[in-house]
């Protein structure tokens, strides 16, 4: 009875530990450019998540995230930390242009994909 439960326990063992490896993604790449830190953030499997620039500890210039095929899924740009110009984000049917003045939307524009025009590409 105890060699059965004794692997019960090391089933589980192995099982939560294979599980939680898994779950872990990529550490985060920094590399530095010029007075930028450019950052690449990861999915479990290696692909690339996000990326994008710092300038003194604050997101700076343009981010780009994609989704797990590849495809881009947004692109946003910073001004010194703060929300700033157009942004775009992606979905399966629509194109979302948020336009940004000092962290706050100053206009909203979305268009359908019901042609080859909206592109991500």
């Amino acid at each position: 009875m105890k060699t059965i439960k004794n692997i019960f326990l090391a089933a589980v063992f192995l099982v939560g530990g294979t599980a939680l490896a898994q779950d872990k993604s990529p550490e985060p790449t920094f590399e530095k450019k010029g007075d930028l830190i450019k950052g690449t953030f990861y999915y479990e499997d290696g692909s690339v998540r996000q990326e994008g620039t710092y300038k003194d500890g604050r997101l700076h210039g343009q981010w780009v995230s994609y989704d797990q095929n590849g495809e881009k899924a947004a692109i946003a740009h910073y001004e010194n930390g703060r929300k700033d110009g157009k942004w775009f984000f992606w979905s399966e049917d629509k194109l979302t242009e948020v336009d940004y003045q000092n962290s706050v939307i100053a206009s909203v524009n979305s268009w359908k994909n019901e042609s080859s025009l909206v592109s991500n590409q």
